[in-house]
């Protein structure tokens, strides 16, 4: 059980990183380069906001605990949405392949999250 636990932790920190800290403290602290990743893509400034907004308060949900297990799954979807379609933009716009597989990266980390997850809560996620 310990195992399983610091699993969840150490993926479920990397997410909390990589999805909530960097793009709020770049919000927060570099505001000039918060389009940079999703304007070469053909996204609106707007777009870039919402998507720091969703994913500061994707990262709480997953993070916290006491999260009820409805919330937790719709943020573990929110984030698999959100990264598959970064996936699918880089490789329709840029082709870049270090753009492609970072989003996918990132989602082998979010599943290894949500796996263990499962593994640690008495009920797992459908409570």
């Amino acid at each position: 059980m310990k195992k399983n636990k610091i699993i969840f932790w150490v993926a479920t920190i990397i997410i909390l990183l990589w999805e909530g800290v960097m793009p709020l403290g770049t919000l927060l602290f570099a505001p000039e380069y918060v389009n940079v990743g999703t304007k070469p893509l053909g996204y609106p400034d707007y777009f870039s906001y919402t998507l720091i907004i969703f994913k500061v308060l994707g990262v709480v949900a997953i993070s916290f605990p006491k999260t009820p297990a409805k919330l937790k799954e719709w943020a573990y979807a929110g984030f698999t949405f959100s990264l598959i379609f970064a996936f699918i933009s880089h490789a329709y716009v840029d082709q870049n392949i270090g753009f492609m597989l970072m989003p996918l990266v990132v989602l082998g980390i979010l599943v290894i999250s949500y796996i263990y997850n499962n593994k640690i809560q008495p009920n797992g996620l459908s409570k």
